[in-house]
């Protein structure tokens, strides 16, 4: 109730009749009229001046009713007014969401990209559209068929943009399932309460094939005439709006394939097999901001080879050895040549064909060569080396289209007649130190070969045949004079062999004649005598190597190391480099004792010299390694790591925290759970409080505000949960003082 005066409402649509308010009035003022935008549905009551609905009001058929309201005397006279009353009317939620569509359908690409819209749907609602009324959300109710646990679909719950899930990227396939159904809802109230009004509707999805394929592999002829660049493949993304590029998987100086923006693949230039016979590489899609679009697709180029190569002789000249008593069909050697075209095709299939050789005697066909395989062979009996040494062949190698001619050389060699003979029966003997070094020449001995020199049956190669059973000597052959070194190949030993009675023949690396053998002119004999040298003791091993826990007694054994004189003598033992004076050793037995306590903390890798002397020859010593490896025991307490101590600015505001650090001289693994704890000191317990950050490190907080300025003591208990575990009690000073900034005092 109120004057009359110009007034605005805002009154709920629908709600059927009720009163909005009643206007009263001056006299002579005795009754009420009302004007404008009623619709039939607005009225005044002219004596009582009340404003009242007759009806309800739609917000979708009017939002707002502009009125005039007067007061009239007895005679129908204007007294107050007219003043404007606007009733604004407010949106209800009552009205569902509708889609434009009673049914969609769309289509998508096996492999199209997780979160990639295909296509929409839409709906409206005719309420408020500033209000939650019209604020829409779409979701998918059903999906048929739904053969995995997460949907083959999305819907963006805004736009109402279908996509496929990243389970539908990759499991989509038109082979096993063509056709979709989705039923799609769409709620009001943005779905954020139960009275909201929902509406369906049903999307009909086909998939169809994949686009993006990888082309089969592609074949590409070597050295081609087009003109380039040539199109040799296309390929398609399922997005039509996407950048097409090529990664290499090998990085090559120069790379000669492209790709335009229609997903054609070029090669820019003529390819050589014979330099490149394959490439591989990845065609990719990126959208506009760079990001891949589809998985690579692997590209892969065979080049395909032409005979576009000659034959080429492995060797400018070819040398080869034919005895004198060869017989026909006796194979000489081959002839090597190479073609650098595909092998295993007739581009690279080579064949042979002597063209002429010289001198013609005693025959002009004495040589045969295998059409395809180049071996050489004597087509007679014929060779006589006093009529002709020497032959020089002329051999055309083709592959069909190039030739080549390959020189061959044959020498005709004298037949091995001649046995070794050597200029002593007996060397007799030589007296060596068992000490002399391995390669020492100990003795130089020479044998005769009457056939033709510098040839395989007049080489001479000597051997110990008898008399050494360990191979400890070996004999080297120089090549021009066939004289023989015999040379220490293994270490001499006076206590294992002081004796050698050597047989040495001499033998040609060329088989003799038949009816030729080897016999005692190929034999000489030699004794080697080995005298003792007075040799240092000699451990069993180079290096021992122990493993004990710091901890244990002094008086332990840690290990024993042995030695020997190789001439038999008493050893004695002793230690040297135990600068921490940890350990003893035996001198008679070569046991090692704890001498003190060990420390892993001081050194945890412990090394010293164990030295072996002949009791009755001090100059003669030999020593080893013995390399300590030291156990942790958890022996160290913890103890605070901080340079400096914790402070608090002055006033207190609350919530400030200290950061503590614990440290210890064991192993990590003693202390790898450091808990903090507060003595149990009432004023402590009462003033502070300490958190644990992590293994070791922790936050000391106040309590409260209320600390003076000066420095506190805190008493902090650390434990290191070993085994045994070890704590320490630590006094932490905390300053309290005025700060000149937040990182130090006054």
């Amino acid at each position: 109730t109120g004057p009359l005066k110009d007034m605005n409402f805002s009154v709920p649509e629908g709600g059927g009749v009720r009163f909005i308010y009643q206007f009263t009035s001056k006299p002579p003022a005795v009754s009420f009229r009302v004007t404008g935008e009623k619709d039939g549905i607005i009225d005044i009551a002219p004596r009582t001046g009340i404003l009242y609905l007759n009806g309800s009001l739609d917000w979708e058929t009017k939002t707002v009713h502009r009125l005039q309201v007067e007061s009239l005397d007895e005679k129908g006279n204007q007294v107050e007014g007219p003043y404007a009353v606007t009733i604004y009317v407010e949106d209800i939620n009552d009205n569902p969401p509708e889609f434009d569509q009673i049914k969609y359908t769309g289509v998508v690409r096996q492999n199209s990209r997780p979160g990639k819209p295909f296509m929409h749907v839409h709906a409206t609602d005719r309420d408020d559209p500033t209000t939650p009324h019209a604020q829409l959300t779409y979701s998918i109710l059903h999906h048929f068929p739904n053969p995995y646990a997460e949907m083959l679909f999305q819907i963006d719950n805004v736009t109402g943009a279908i996509s496929p899930s990243r389970t539908g990227s990759y499991y989509l396939d038109p082979q096993k399932q063509d056709t979709f159904t989705l039923v799609v809802t769409v709620k009001d109230m943005a779905g954020m309460t139960m009275n909201a009004f929902t509406s369906s509707a049903d999307v009909i999805i086909t998939v169809k094939e994949s686009l993006w394929k990888a082309p089969p592999t592609i074949h590409i002829q070597e050295n081609s005439t087009q003109v380039h660049p040539v199109n040799i493949s296309q390929v398609h993304s399922n997005d039509p709006d996407v950048i097409y590029d090529i990664f290499e998987k090998e990085k090559l100086s120069r790379f000669p394939f492209s790709i335009d923006q229609n997903g054609v693949i070029y090669v820019t230039e003529p390819l050589d097999r014979e330099e490149k016979d394959t490439y591989t590489f990845f065609v990719v899609t990126k959208d506009n901001e760079g990001e891949l679009v589809d998985k690579p697709l692997q590209i892969h180029i065979i080049v395909e080879d032409i005979n576009d190569n000659p034959p080429v002789c492995q060797k400018a000249l070819t040398v080869l050895e034919v005895q004198e008593n060869e017989g026909a069909g006796s194979n000489i050697g081959t002839l090597f040549a190479t073609d650098m075209d595909k092998e295993d095709t007739l581009n690279s299939r080579l064949q042979f064909k002597i063209e002429s050789h010289v001198p013609t005697v005693p025959a002009s066909n004495l040589f045969f060569i295998q059409q395809d395989t180049g071996i050489l062979q004597l087509t007679s009996h014929s060779l006589n080396k006093r009529i002709a040494s020497n032959y020089s062949l002329k051999v055309l190698v083709t592959d069909g289209v190039f030739q080549a001619i390959c020189d061959v050389h044959i020498h005709v060699i004298d037949i091995n007649d001649q046995i070794p003979i050597f200029e002593k029966s007996d060397y007799h003997n030589v007296t060596v130190a068992e000490s002399l070094p391995i390669g020492t020449v100990i003795l130089e001995i020479q044998a005769t070969d009457g056939d033709e020199p510098a040839t395989g049956s007049s080489h001479i190669i000597y051997q110990v045949k008898e008399g050494d059973p360990n191979n400890t000597f070996i004999i080297e052959t120089e090549a021009e004079t066939n004289r023989g070194f015999l040379k220490i190949k293994k270490a001499l030993d006076f206590e294992t062999a002081p004796v050698y009675n050597l047989v040495i023949n001499a033998t040609n690396p060329e088989p003799l004649v038949t009816g030729v053998h080897y016999n005692s002119s190929s034999l000489t004999l030699f004794k080697v005598i080995v005298t003792n040298v007075d040799e240092p003791p000699v451990f069993h091993k180079t290096v021992y190597k122990a493993e004990v826990s710091e901890d244990i007694p002094v008086n332990t054994l840690v290990m024993t190391v042995e030695a020997y004189d190789p001439e038999g003598d008493t050893v004695r033992y002793s230690l040297e480099g135990d600068v921490r004076k940890w350990l003893m050793i035996d001198s008679a037995t070569g046991q090692i004792y704890t001498a003190s306590a060990l420390d892993r903390e001081q050194q945890e890798i412990y090394i010293v010299d164990v030295v072996a002397t002949e009791l009755n020859n001090a100059a003669q010593k030999s020593r080893t390694t013995l390399v300590l490896n030291l156990h942790d025991v958890n022996d160290n307490p913890p103890q605070l790591a901080m340079d400096n101590p914790p402070f608090f600015c002055h006033p207190l505001r609350g919530g400030e925290k200290a950061f503590i650090q614990a440290l210890d001289a064991d192993k990590q693994w003693y202390f790898s759970t450091f808990t903090f704890s507060l003595a149990n000191d009432m004023n402590a317990r009462n003033n502070w409080e300490i958190s644990k950050v992590n293994a070791t490190h922790a936050y000391l907080s106040p309590k409260h505000t209320n600390f003076e300025e000066k420095v506190y003591i805190v008493p902090v208990i650390i434990n290191d949960n070993g085994k045994p575990p070890l704590e320490a009690k630590v006094n932490l000073e905390v300053n309290i003082c005025k700060c000149s900034s937040e990182k130090s005092c006054f």
